[in-house]
């Protein structure tokens, strides 16, 4: 018989945990404790730097929360943990997920295969929400963290993208396609998986309180849509998901993650998004470049903490000079920040990310992000 999880971990130091969550809540405190935090995105890598595998992270959420919580003690990282996948509420929609060695979850095929079949799809209320696998997962894991180690549960609800995670009910390419000939349809796929996400929102509201709403714009970016598209697929769900999800319980705090390219589109944002005294924005990318950090204080660090970000890509190769010099670069872009800076990296940190491209991260933070010292 296995050894219970919480055995096989390194106990959470609450040394090191009061500290890190002191730092944690200087952004929205405005208070300046010790450095600004770093948050790498921390999924699947934590199970690979604790000897699992990917697979294991998304098929085992208690691992995987208790991956994310050594890791983030390892690392000096944040006094919270988690365990989420990109595409949640999907299978309470009828979807399959099938899961992969080397890759999260994905689905087994689109369940929309004609125009007809989008009227067909009911959103599902609380009652068959809570019932769902997604629910249940979330459940089990929260629970877990509860129980074995609380001063790191965070509750949560997490719904990553709702244009993209519509878009895989019939396939992204598809989609994309409607979004330029079918407007009506793609619209009702928006707006169908937005309201199951707010059921979502609520569930996790009324069993843990309230919630942190993780959302933001992923498929909805530069490199396939317009600023107008962006806004229409995109921007417009996202406000009424936050506001609709607050209105059930969840919130106050938001975290906006832009991913991929928002060139021009960024713009948008600021005035057409929902915002509350504890919002977090971070965005990806300006073309091929990471978002500059001072044109991320510029454009939103009076409405709330601002995320800047290290380029993903460097942070898969053996180079941490060069991640230590692009943190380096952003933080001291950043870090005077009206509302506070946070250091992250672009999006989810690469699994077999070398751990000190990590530890850069947060020895530029030491260096060039610790309070009174500039």
């Amino acid at each position: 018989m296995s050894a219970p999880l919480v055995d096989l971990h390194t106990p959470i130091d609450p040394k090191w945990h009061e500290n890190a969550s002191k730092r944690f809540a200087s952004p929205f405190m405005g208070t300046r404790h010790d450095r600004i935090s770093v948050d790498p995105m921390m999924l699947s890598h934590a199970a690979v730097v604790c000897g699992k595998t990917i697979r294991d992270f998304y098929e085992q959420p208690e691992l995987g929360a208790h991956c994310v919580a050594a890791a983030s003690q390892f690392y000096d990282l944040l006094p919270v943990t988690h365990w989420y996948f990109s595409l949640p509420w999907l299978t309470e929609l009828g979807v399959t997920m099938r899961y992969m060695n080397e890759l999260p979850p994905v689905i087994e095929h689109p369940i929309v295969h004609d125009l007809e079949a989008i009227d067909r799809i009911e959103v599902p209320d609380t009652a068959a929400m809570e019932k769902g696998a997604t629910a249940q997962q979330l459940f089990h894991v929260n629970d877990y963290i509860i129980e074995h180690m609380p001063k790191m549960f965070i509750p949560m609800t997490y719904t990553s993208d709702l244009t993209g995670a519509a878009a895989q009910l019939c396939g992204v390419e598809d989609f994309i396609m409607w979004t330029m000939v079918e407007e009506r349809s793609a619209h009702t796929l928006v707006q169908k998986y937005m309201e199951t996400a707010v059921n979502g929102a609520e569930v996790m509201a009324n069993r843990y309180g309230m919630a942190m709403i993780a959302t933001g714009s992923v498929l909805g970016n530069n490199d396939i849509f317009s600023d107008q598209a962006v806004n229409d697929y995109s921007i417009k769900y996202l406000h009424d998901f936050v506001k609709s999800a607050m209105n059930k319980g969840a919130g106050p705090q938001v975290f906006y993650h832009l991913c991929g390219n928002h060139e021009t589109d960024y713009k948008l944002f600021k005035d057409r998004l929902v915002w509350s005294p504890f919002t977090i924005m971070h965005v990806g990318y300006k073309g091929r470049e990471v978002f500059p950090s001072d044109l991320l204080v510029e454009e939103f660090g009076t409405m709330g903490t601002v995320m800047g970000s290290v380029d993903t890509k460097i942070m898969a190769f053996p180079n941490p000079k060069a991640v230590y010099e692009q943190a380096r670069d952003q933080i001291l872009k950043g870090r005077d920040s009206p509302s506070g800076y946070i250091l992250g990296t672009a999006c989810e940190v690469p699994p077999y990310s070398p751990p000190e491209n990590i530890q850069a991260l947060v020895q530029a933070s030491k260096d060039f992000g610790t309070y009174g010292t500039w």
